[in-house]
């Protein structure tokens, strides 16, 4: 077989560097609206004692306080990881949702051994952090997944045909768009959800929904009362954002099941085992 020629060797080396620097040009000119801070850090986490069972979701109660929303009832965290029963309900609360700083809480999910109640619980509510819950609607006919309330507007994912929303504290449902959510968030700029496309976001009350351009890939999401959305990625990381549209990398943690946000400098994520302090 005849040796190959050198000049072609150096040819094809110049080639595939010009290409390179083609490619990545490109990419450094590509407007980014989400964008890394010069490092990432680890987040500060607190061990849970006793730890939790099977942590679906958390709230913010007005006097501080965080609330997890567990198989077994609703647990008081405190930053140093302590944990207390919240009242005496055993039930499997799921879509655990409120605004922060307020003691009315809207959650979903099963009845536990100690209760009487129709199963799925539909939707129930308590108006003192948490103490006592009352049946608020659909019982035995939905249990609802993801939920999130502005104080006006409560959009909630029943986990098999899309959204339903209310405008009255949960009394009654209309239909929302077919949307899967995985999370759901809502500020003064509209409904936010994460889905397996993406983020997405509504102007006209869950309705319609549209991707979000260029946003992180995010697997939990939380909106503080202030407007801005605190988010946890597939890969673990923390992002924040003013208005959903530019993102900013915060911190790194080890997976979680639940995020909740305080205001645009603290949040709080949480697996059964730990509790993060987010800034």
């Amino acid at each position: 077989m005849p040796a190959s020629n050198p000049s072609n060797r150096t040819a094809a080396v110049v080639l595939a560097v010009i290409a390179t620097l083609i490619v990545l040009t490109g990419c450094s000119t590509r407007e980014q609206p989400t964008s890394p801070p010069p490092s990432a850090t680890s987040a500060e986490s607190a061990t849970l004692t006793p730890e939790l069972d099977h942590l679906h979701a958390l709230h913010i109660r007005a006097d501080g306080t965080i609330l997890a929303g567990t198989h077994t009832g609703v647990i008081a965290l405190t930053a140093d990881g302590t944990t207390s029963r919240v009242g005496v309900s055993d039930d499997d609360f799921m879509g655990l949702a409120g605004v922060t700083g307020s003691d009315r809480i809207f959650a979903s999910g099963h009845p536990g051994p100690r209760s009487s109640a129709p199963n799925p619980l539909g939707l129930v509510a308590s108006e003192d952090g948490g103490q006592t819950w009352t049946p608020r609607s659909v019982a035995g006919d939905i249990d609802f997944h993801a939920l999130a309330t502005n104080g006006q507007l409560l959009v909630g994912f029943d986990g098999i045909n899309g959204l339903l929303v209310s405008t009255d504290d949960g009394r009654s449902w209309t239909p929302g768009a077919p949307l899967a959510a995985a999370a759901l968030a809502i500020t003064d700029r509209g409904v936010w959800a994460t889905t397996p496309d993406g983020l997405q976001h509504s102007t006209d009350d869950a309705q319609t929904f549209a991707t979000v351009p260029d946003a992180p890939a995010l697997a939990l999401l939380a909106a503080a009362p202030d407007g801005t959305l605190w988010g946890i990625d597939t890969a673990d990381t923390v992002w924040r954002s003013p208005d959903g549209t530019h993102w900013e990398q915060r911190s790194t943690i080890n997976s979680v099941n639940a995020l909740v946000a305080r205001n645009a400098e603290n949040a709080y994520a949480a697996n059964e085992q730990l509790l993060y302090t987010l800034s």
